[in-house]
């Protein structure tokens, strides 16, 4: 199925918890001289315009990235995030959301590699536009070359044919649409083969909390993916709908190999995020972390919860 549109959901709180967490991660890696390699499995559209009539349907960016804009008192992580979405709006009014592909691009230095992928043809044909007037706007004009590569295809797939990356160094974002209840096996299946090819590298997926049985276990199925640790994060913004018709409301960012800086970062950041996205009483966040040992995943930090 080819139907999923990232245009719809845009910047809303999903995207705020991906990419506050996501560009982190670069900032991390970027503190060694080394290059490393940034793949994006699933890359969208790479820009969206919140004025298109997707975006405005049902408007979730005003509950996401739009409640951010105006405010002065962002944490430092949520400031850099806030700073590439301005980067996209120079003129200060919120018009464009940039996705995973544009935020990369944004926070990579010219010595680090960036590969994405898309399935969809019509995402596909407006990622390649979009960096291409990205280049012109930068004044390369069509010098992109070696250091982002753009392929329409199954990402699932080409991931195995970039492990390890040359410079045994990288970061793999896997964000697929999870129409299907297919996309939920094969998140761990690519997992597993991946962490055979590149087994210190950091990857990070995005998962929504949704009523059905698959969305709810994935989480501990990859805690058992065998890794030198995980970190699962959920952001919760509201009660679960009465109805699978209520929108999203809970999502989660699962690392495997985190960076000892993530989750101290996140403890701190978690209760403001609950504060300033937050709709209802019920808005909480859950944070663990743990090992996996012969298949079975060690917890070593308990949940935690706050509104």
């Amino acid at each position: 199925m080819l139907s999923y549109r990232h245009a719809f959901h845009a910047g809303n709180h999903a995207d705020v918890l991906k990419h506050v967490v996501f560009i982190q991660l670069m900032r991390y890696l970027a503190q060694k001289d080394a290059p490393y390699m940034v793949i994006d499995t699933h890359a969208g559209a790479g820009v969206y315009a919140l004025a298109s009539k997707e975006a405005t349907k049902n408007a979730e960016f005003e509950s996401g990235i739009a409640r951010l804009w105006q405010r002065k008192d962002l944490p430092d992580p949520v400031a850099d995030y806030v700073g590439v979405v301005r980067a996209l709006n120079p003129d200060g009014k919120l018009r464009f959301y940039p996705g995973s592909p544009y935020c990369a691009n944004q926070v990579l230095r010219p010595e680090d590699r960036l590969r994405l992928f898309e399935l969809h043809p019509s995402d596909g044909r407006i990622l390649a536009e979009n960096f291409r007037k990205l280049e012109e706007q930068e004044g390369r004009g069509g010098a992109r070359g070696k250091r982002v590569l753009i392929q329409q295809g199954d990402g699932f797939l080409g991931l195995k044919a970039l492990l390890p990356p040359p410079s045994r160094r990288g970061l793999v974002l896997i964000d697929p649409p999870y129409e299907v209840k297919e996309d939920y096996r094969r998140v761990k299946d690519t997992l597993e083969d991946a962490v055979k090819r590149f087994a210190t590298g950091i990857y990070a997926v995005w998962y929504p909390m949704l009523q059905r049985m698959e969305s709810r276990e994935m989480p501990n199925r990859l805690k058992r993916v065998p890794a030198n640790g995980w970190l699962d994060v959920r952001l919760t913004v509201a009660a679960p709908a009465p109805d699978a018709f209520g929108g999203l409301r809970s999502s989660g960012m699962f690392i495997l190999n985190p960076p000892w800086t993530l989750e101290p970062m996140l403890r701190e950041l978690m209760p403001w995020l609950v504060a300033a996205l937050g709709q209802d009483a019920q808005a909480s966040f859950t944070l663990e972390s743990g090992q996996t040992v012969t298949g079975q995943a060690i917890r070593r930090e308990p949940g935690a919860r706050t509104r």
